[in-house]
């Protein structure tokens, strides 16, 4: 048997809950999976999986197991990160964790761009805007823009930043009370971003409680919504800066200060950094600059 592989194999059924999608994201069958995990059993001398028709679930000892099993697999792909980088070149796949809408407005050029200058990288990227833990997910890095700092469980990167702007369609200012000053906010319907630490608190003048018909747990979805030109949003520059540019949507308040939203990368500590992904935070820092010289 094959440890390292059976190892690897029990870690992807712990972390999907499931033998199928485990063999779909492995690329084997149920029944290697199922023979392999059965002779890591045998071997530790303990059942790691509590397995019937509709769930997976780890025993005691599974739980326990799996921790090892991580920091081994983790251990291992150090070791042939080490060689590769005394070679000269960066292989191997990144486990990427990014909010969604990022990912679908500004991420996927500068992801591409690494590929094609690094062909032997494979980024596997999951969008979720959703808490995620990195470590117990597996996963090597993770991006997040956010108005307060880096968690400090985790080595922190700054990328760029982004600006919030507070719009409304031409039409929709067509048809209400001109908006002079923050205090107006409650006059209008305003769509509110559910994921926002304030939500409906938006920091304007020192913060502002406002209330609108529609809140979502997606800005791409406001965006969409506040261009019918039934509502004022507050979105950030990287969902909303063709929109004002082009003039569908008219930035209002542009006196008033909001805070900006810092982009970083975070990732476990670990005592060896892969070469992989010091390229692929340096790739991504100097792509972003070169964005922001471009504005």
């Amino acid at each position: 048997m094959d440890t390292l592989r059976a190892m690897a194999l029990f870690v992807k059924v712990a972390e999907t809950g499931s033998f199928k999608q485990a063999a779909m994201e492995m690329n084997h069958s149920n029944s290697l999976i199922s023979k392999d995990i059965g002779k890591l059993e045998e071997l530790v001398g303990a059942r790691l999986l509590q397995r019937s028709t509709r769930k997976i679930q780890l025993t005691e000892i599974g739980r326990g197991y799996l921790a090892h099993c991580q920091n081994i697999l983790s251990s291992h792909q150090d070791a042939q990160d080490y060689v590769q980088d005394m070679q000269g070149r960066p292989k191997g796949r990144l486990k990427i964790n990014a909010p969604m809408t990022l990912g679908i407005t500004a991420l996927g050029p500068a992801f591409a761009a690494f590929t094609a200058l690094h062909p032997e990288v494979e980024l596997d990227v999951d969008l979720n805007d959703d808490p995620v833990d990195l470590i117990a997910q597996g996963f090597d890095l993770g991006f997040r823009a956010s108005s307060v700092g880096v968690d400090s469980n985790y080595i922190g990167k700054p990328i760029t930043t982004f600006s919030l702007h507070l719009v409304a369609t031409p039409s929709y200012l067509e048809a209400h009370a001109t908006l002079h000053s923050a205090d107006q906010l409650s006059q209008h319907n305003c769509y509110i971003y559910s994921l926002a630490m304030g939500k409906n608190q938006w920091p304007v003048n020192g913060g502002m409680t406002v209330s609108g018909n529609i809140i979502a747990n997606n800005t791409i979805f406001l965006k969409e919504a506040l261009l019918q030109g039934f509502g004022i949003g507050l979105l950030p520059s990287f969902v909303c800066a063709e929109e004002i540019q082009s003039g569908q949507f008219v930035e209002l308040l542009k006196d008033e200060p909001l805070p900006t939203l810092s982009f970083y990368v975070l990732y476990p500590s670990r005592h060896y950094t892969p070469p992989k992904l010091v390229k692929f935070i340096e790739f991504m820092q100097s792509w972003f600059n070169d964005e922001q010289s471009r504005v």
